[in-house]
Order: C-alpha cells, then sequence, then structure tokens
C-alpha cells in the first residue's frame, strides 16, 4: 500500500506533500516521488498529517469499559475505543483492587496473549491498539497519597506477593509504580530492576534522598507528575524536597504528564516544559471508563468492586469533588493540549506521545517513529488533531 499527499511528521522535521509505502505491516519507502505500483492499494491523504501512533502507558479504560471488567473482552473493548483516538499502543494499567479482580485480569491478558490479540490484530482482520504488557499501579503506594486508589486493597511491599504477580504474568509485567519510601520498597526496585521491568515511582511521599536512591538502584519514571506525590515539606523548621523536586534535579529521570489540560493547567505545563529536557517527558492519559463517553456516573477501576465517581467538567471526580480520579482524556485530546495549549510543534508533540514512550518499554526498534523498517502504525489527522483514519501493522481500522 502507498500513503500519498501527507505531510509525514518525522522524528525532527515534517516532510510536506510525502509519500509512504507499506509492505506487509512494515514501512519500507518514504519520500516525496513513489511511484504506485500497480498491485498496490493507494491511500489519498489530501494534504493531511500522517504521523506514528500514539502509546499510552497508563490507561485504566475508554469507551465505557474498564481493563479490569472481568473478562477478556472487556479488555478488548478498552483497545477498540482507544484506536479510534489514535492509540495503537496502550499498556492496560490496573488500579489496587482485591487480589482475586487482580489475578482475573491478568488471566485474561494471558488468554488474549495466546490467541495473538495483544499484537493489534483482532477477528476478522480488524485491528485494535496493541497491548504489549500491563502497567501495575499499586497495591505497593503511600495511603497518605492514595487518590482515588482504594485504600482497603493497599499492601505493604512484599517481595513473594510481587512474584507471585509477576510470574502469573507469563512476560506481561512491563512496568510497575510503587511508592519507594514503604518499608521493603527499596529492596522491591532492586529485583525489579533485574527482572527488566520499568519501574516508576506513584502514589508516593518520597523525600529527594529517597528517591534519588531508587533512582540508583533502577527506578526512571515518575508517574502522572504532580499528581499524588510530594512535594517541599518542613522537618524542624528545614526544607526537604520530595517527589516534585526531584523530578527536576534528577536529569534522567522521567516525569509522566496527565496531558489532559485538566490535571496540570496550561501555566503548570508551561513551567514543565520550561524546566525539564524536553526528552525526559512523556505523556499519559491515565484515562478511565469515561474517556470518550459523556459526562455522569461513572466508576474508577473493576465496575463491580470500583471507586464511585463522577465525569463533569472535562475530567473524573471522586464523589466528594476532593481529588480527581483519572483522566477522561483520549489519545487525540492529548495530542492538542501539546500542541495547541502548550505550543509544541508536531515532531516535538510525536517524541512525547510516541517515540519517547515506545523508548522506555525497548520497543522503539519497532514503533514511535515513521522509519523505514519500523512497523506501519500511523494515524491520519487534520490540522485541528481530529482523526481521520488509524493504521495498525499497515492494516486500516474500519470505522
Amino acid at each position: 500500500m502507498v500513503i500519498k499527499n501527507a505531510k509525514i511528521i518525522l522524528e525532527n522535521e515534517v516532510l510536506d506533500n510525502a509519500s509512504l509505502r507499506i509492505a506487509q505491516d512494515r514501512i519500507v519507502e518514504i519520500g516525496s516521488s513513489i511511484e504506485d505500483g500497480k498491485e498496490q492499494l493507494i491511500y489519498d491523504a489530501n494534504g493531511d498529517y500522517l504521523c506514528p501512533g500514539f502509546i499510552d502507558l497508563h490507561s485504566h479504560g475508554c469507551g465505557g469499559f474498564d481493563f479490569m471488567d472481568g473478562t477478556a473482552e472487556d479488555i478488548i473493548s478498552v483497545a477498540k475505543a482507544h484506536c479510534q483516538h489514535g492509540v495503537t499502543t496502550v499498556l492496560p494499567t490496573t488500579v489496587t483492587s482485591s487480589l482475586d479482580d487482580l489475578f482475573t485480569f491478568i488471566d485474561n491478558m494471558n488468554s488474549l496473549k495466546r490467541e495473538g490479540f495483544l499484537d493489534g490484530l483482532y477477528q476478522n482482520g480488524s485491528v485494535i491498539s496493541k497491548m504489549p504488557g500491563i502497567h501495575f499501579e499499586g497495591p505497593f503506594l503511600a495511603p497518605s497519597q492514595l487518590g482515588a486508589q482504594d485504600g482497603k486493597y493497599l499492601k505493604t511491599p512484599s517481595k513473594d506477593l510481587f512474584m507471585s504477580l509477576y510470574d502469573r504474568c507469563n512476560g506481561l509485567m512491563k512496568r510497575f509504580s510503587l511508592a519507594p519510601e514503604l518499608e521493603g520498597g527499596m529492596e522491591l526496585i532492586k529485583s525489579l530492576s533485574s527482572l527488566g521491568v520499568l519501574i516508576s515511582a506513584a502514589h508516593t511521599n518520597a523525600t529527594y534522598d529517597e528517591i534519588s536512591e531508587a533512582y540508583d538502584n533502577g527506578l526512571s519514571l515518575l508517574t502522572h507528575f504532580y499528581s499524588a506525590m510530594s512535594s517541599i515539606s518542613r522537618k524542624g523548621g528545614f526544607r526537604i524536597l520530595g517527589v516534585i523536586e526531584s523530578g527536576y534535579l534528577i536529569d534522567g529521570l522521567t516525569i509522566e504528564l496527565i496531558a489532559d489540560g485538566m490535571h496540570l493547567p496550561k501555566e503548570l505545563l508551561e513551567l514543565i516544559f520550561k524546566c525539564k529536557s524536553h526528552d525526559k517527558i512523556i505523556a499519559c492519559s491515565d484515562s478511565m471508563r469515561g474517556a470518550g463517553m459523556p459526562d455522569g456516573p461513572s466508576v474508577m477501576g473493576p465496575k463491580n468492586d470500583g471507586v464511585p465517581c463522577i465525569v463533569e467538567d472535562g475530567v473524573a471526580k471522586v464523589l466528594d469533588r476532593s481529588c480527581f480520579a483519572g483522566s477522561v482524556a483520549t489519545g487525540d485530546v492529548l495530542a492538542r493540549t501539546l500542541v495547541k495549549l502548550v505550543g509544541l510543534s508536531f515532531p516535538e508533540m510525536s517524541r512525547i506521545l510516541s517515540l519517547q514512550p515506545a523508548r522506555l518499554i525497548g520497543s522503539d526498534s519497532d514503533i514511535g517513529s515513521i522509519e523505514v523498517g519500523k512497523k506501519a502504525d500511523l494515524i491520519v489527522f487534520d490540522e485541528a488533531i481530529r482523526i481521520k483514519d488509524v493504521f495498525v501493522n499497515g492494516v486500516k481500522l474500519e470505522k
């Protein structure tokens, strides 16, 4: 297949009036004068942008479903909904829940892996977002930074419990978010690092010294920067730096932004991009089931045992309105926030939403940018970043 008449967003530039050739599931040619092959399909982008598919390393749900709702079909439903909004790869993310719900989710992911559905191709040749692994958010979180997580299911960091999750995943554990300051947390981080799992600090009251130690032992990411994490406090009159300050001070530490324009207002986003190297920033949705759905009552987490919440004002909130309960953002919303609100260029936006997340999970040789040899995970959108079409492995998503 040849995609022609596109503004192709590369890592550092935009190629105007360009074309791209796909063979099998990969990009094989990019240029301004690609000839149409007689046997090939032709897709005319009509001057719209061609961008790498978005990669969301932190999502709980979308389209009215949560990844932990209890069946494999619920997981597929979330992946279908995300794909419609330009997300071609997503890490299904857990909440702090009962072990039964957690084990059921893991078993459902394993079932989908055996059927080949985590690679983006679904039944009858249709496509969905790829799901290369699981992101565990909890249960090793700080009670004082709970947010919308369910406190009754919190656990003290335990290597035995962790290994039971890791072994049950059969290679699907991709990312683990925890509070490193908890008893046993630092030892667990050392174990995670040796297993090749992406380690994030989340829902944490850690100090700068604790984050520095965790970073030295393999921590590489701060989960939803500014949300549910410590800042400067006082002890005996002395100021103690927290997780937020660590994100700015530790150059090698990547920060994850919920780029919905709600969790982080425009001015705070501008501060972050002014003070932090852009190559150490990724964006995520942290979306719950209300993403892409109308306002109204909802549930964060498993539908039968999650936290009741309300979707209003462009965000999800716990019922007493004391904090947010994830977001209702989709991939296209994240892109619009970065471009229209922050003022990033299209290549910068693409790096933060695609290439840099791909690097974090070790998949950038296959996905994350438009390059010859990479998978043809592509999205077409107009100047306003309204999604026109989505391709996963070179196959167009049917609307």
